[in-house]
């Protein structure tokens, strides 16, 4: 036996056909039980796409009552006729870019066309029932869930993966040795995908909003686990135990007690030019396999800021967005 889950699109989506048919219901409309089928297409999983939703849908409906009257009414009601009427209709649709409001017009056209006769009362009918079942989905998508605790938990979870990459980097740095698997980049990838479209979601929920503070902040972590990627195979490489490795590795150790949408990326780039600093004031390598191994340290301190500059920037635009919102 499989666990019953209902969410709450599936709630709302019950509770506005209900109401939808009521409503239609009370009004004495004719086909009643169509305003909630409308309102069932019109349910959305953002405020956003529930109002286009909602515009493309009575657009499109409009436009199948005038296409009904031209080819019912001045050639027949016939089925092949409802067959050449979609044939024009849904490349309109498509062409007007209203193309959601196919199925919901589809179930007007085919109203229209059992009635025999379309009058101004039997438009009018349709018209009240388009406007009861998208009314009614509005309504209904007012309420949209808070996403801020989904949207943390990723949040936490990508860190604890970053912080045990850096963990990684760091041991092998200081022992040469390493039998980590690698699961948390594989992880990090998937959760970062799944969080942007979370957070995407969630900007869809503001009508007045168009950019978010945690679609920001997941679209900086990907940018900087795109540069993790490319400091594995760096710090892979190295194969002789210099002196540099165990400076990297100390800063590498310090900025994952870091790794937090605090505002510290300044302090470790400020820390990072020290630590280049003293790679310059180091005596020249002594053989080839140093020198390799040293200007492939100084390439991970380079890509470490390039991470560290993308971190600020998230810093100065979180600062946008808020004095934008207040």
């Amino acid at each position: 036996m499989f666990p019953l889950k209902i969410g709450y699109r599936t709630v709302k989506t019950a509770i506005g056909a209900a109401a939808a048919i009521s409503i239609a219901q009370f009004f004495g409309l004719n086909s009643f039980a169509s305003a909630g089928i409308i309102t069932i297409l019109c349910v959305q999983n953002s405020k956003k796409k529930s109002l286009q939703a909602a515009y493309a849908r009575f657009f499109a409906c409009m436009l199948a009552i005038a296409f009904s009257f031209i080819f019912f009414e001045m050639i027949a009601y016939h089925p092949v006729v409802i067959g050449l009427l979609l044939l024009v209709f849904i490349p309109i649709t498509v062409w007007l870019k209203v193309s959601e409001g196919i199925v919901t017009s589809t179930v007007i056209i085919l109203h229209l066309y059992t009635g025999k006769h379309i009058s101004l009362v039997v438009v009018s009918n349709e018209i009240a029932l388009i406007v009861i079942g998208i009314g009614v989905a509005l309504l209904v998508n007012l309420y949209m869930p808070s996403l801020d605790t989904k949207l943390k938990k990723y949040q936490v979870e990508i860190e604890d993966n970053f912080r045990t990459i850096f963990q990684e980097m760091v041991s092998y740095l200081r022992t040469n040795e390493s039998r980590w698997l690698g699961k948390e980049i594989i992880e990090t990838d998937r959760l970062l995908e799944e969080a942007k479209s979370l957070a995407f979601r969630d900007v869809q929920n503001h009508f007045l909003r168009t950019q978010d503070y945690y679609y920001h902040y997941f679209k900086t972590r990907e940018k900087q686990f795109e540069i993790i990627e490319r400091l594995l195979p760096i710090v892979t490489s190295i194969d002789l135990l210099v002196e540099q490795r165990y400076m990297v590795a100390d800063f590498l150790e310090e900025l994952t007690e870091a790794i937090h949408p605090g505002n510290t990326a300044q302090v470790y780039l400020d820390r990072l030019e020290e630590l280049q600093e003293k790679f310059h004031e180091e005596p020249l390598p002594d053989s080839r396999e140093e020198f390799e191994a040293r200007a492939q340290l100084f390439r991970l301190l380079k890509e470490m800021e390039e991470y560290l500059l993308i971190k600020k920037s998230l810093i100065v635009d979180q600062s946008l967005l808020k004095s934008h919102h207040s």
